[in-house]
């Protein structure tokens, strides 16, 4: 890693004003409209910015907490939580290009990655959603920002910081678990290892520990950040379930919510009852289960479904759609098959290396965006496969996109040379 205290250069500002104006661009000309989930994030923003509840304990409400809060101060409308989007991007695009500057790389390398990252089409047409990633995403890069950089007291920050992207995505916890996976291998020093990532933990448990504490007043027993994990393991775990995609709970065979000790039940143990359900089923179906991670797999880093919520409701004719969602996915699969097989390839660098009990060879930058790829990866294989799933992870892609191409050049070249 090297540190870049040089002002940032004239070609970084015009990809940044650029990036910005065809986001704002595709926001203004592309009025898309809220549905489903990303319905739900909009409507319980405005009720916490009316003074309403704040919300139930059935999912996370970091996103729509903040964005209550900005409503608060500018009034509650779709211009300003895209606008909003708009703020996330810039600042997302800034800090990648911050955490870029870090990095070991000659600075040809670092500008095509950077307009790589800025002017990916997922990245722009994401400002018309109003769901939690392009949040979570910003936090991700800040943490890794930090993580990278020379600052004091940076797992006390990074543990803050984790605790509120827990509040968007309750998994992200584990993030303190990846850090430990990468500074054991890097630096190999486990006391050192084991303190950091415990600071990152533990801080991290204080900051979530005033809503877990909340949600459990509300239910009356112990509750975590959210009660989905559960529905989520049923819906996309039993057997009439064939695509790894989200389905109607009613609709599973014998279905657990049609019981009357589920409807009877509260919030937290509904939660435990479906998730219970889910092991089970896994359990007695490894062979259904492992084909529907693979399947959810797919889903998430293949399809690119984002997409079509970012042009849902707008003025755009169906073919129109379709023919964007055809290019779009294309260009996100040309982009990501290569990343793909290469943190495959780098996987098997990481294991000879531990091996041979040489890891602290091993570039970290790139070990910890793999290890961070498994930890996301290993969720969706287990839980549910969205394309919108991938979207925090459109940075490590395109940097291994990069790193294969580079590699495969200098390949051929021993070939033909």
């Amino acid at each position: 890693m090297k540190s870049k205290n040089s002002k940032i250069g004239t070609y970084y500002k015009v990809v940044l004003i650029i990036g910005l104006l065809v986001s704002t661009l595709w926001v203004v000309f592309v009025d898309a409209k809220p549905f489903s989930d990303f319905q739900y994030y909009y409507n319980l923003a405005v009720n916490i910015a009316n003074g309403l509840p704040w919300g139930d304990t059935y999912t996370s409400v970091g996103y729509p907490i903040i964005l209550g809060g900005i409503f608060k101060l500018f009034g509650s409308s779709l211009i300003i939580a895209k606008v909003f989007n708009l703020i996330i991007t810039f600042a997302s695009n800034f800090c990648f290009l911050l955490i870029l500057r870090k990095l070991d790389i000659n600075e040809l390398d670092r500008r095509i990655i950077f307009t790589m990252f800025v002017f990916m089409p997922n990245n722009i047409m994401y400002n018309s959603i109003l769901a939690t990633e392009i949040l979570f995403t910003l936090i991700l890069l800040i943490i890794t920002n930090i993580y990278f950089g020379e600052i004091k007291f940076k797992y006390i920050l990074i543990g803050i910081l984790t605790g509120l992207n827990t509040m968007i995505k309750p998994f992200f916890i584990a993030i303190f678990f990846a850090i430990f996976i990468v500074e054991i291998l890097k630096e190999k020093r486990v006391t050192l290892a084991f303190k950091n990532s415990f600071i990152v933990l533990i801080v991290s448990i204080i900051v979530i520990s005033p809503w877990i504490y909340r949600n459990t007043k509300l239910v009356g027993q112990f509750t975590y950040v959210s009660n989905n994990g559960g529905i989520v393991l049923y819906i996309n775990n039993n057997s009439q379930n064939n695509v790894g995609r989200w389905m109607a709970a009613s609709d599973v065979e014998n279905s657990i919510v049609k019981t009357p000790e589920y409807e009877k039940a509260n919030m937290t143990e509904k939660n435990k009852m479906l998730g219970d359900a889910a092991k089970k089923w896994i359990k007695n179906h490894p062979k259904e289960f492992l084909t529907l991670g693979f399947k959810r797999l797919y889903n998430t880093y293949f399809v690119s479904d984002d997409i079509l919520y970012s042009t849902y409701g707008s003025n755009l004719s169906d073919n129109t759609k379709t023919i964007i969602f055809s290019v779009t996915n294309n260009i996100r699969n040309i982009i990501f098959t290569p990343a793909i097989l290469y943190i495959l390839i780098y996987s098997i660098v990481i294991l000879r290396a531990i091996v041979l009990r040489k890891t602290q060879l091993l570039d970290k930058f790139t070990l910890y965006i793999i290890v961070i790829f498994f930890m996301f990866t290993s969720v969706y294989f287990i839980t549910e496969g969205q394309g919108r799933y991938a979207f925090p992870e459109i940075f490590i892609m395109i940097y291994c996109f990069y790193q294969f191409i580079k590699l495969a050049l200098y390949k051929l070249k021993e070939l033909f040379l």
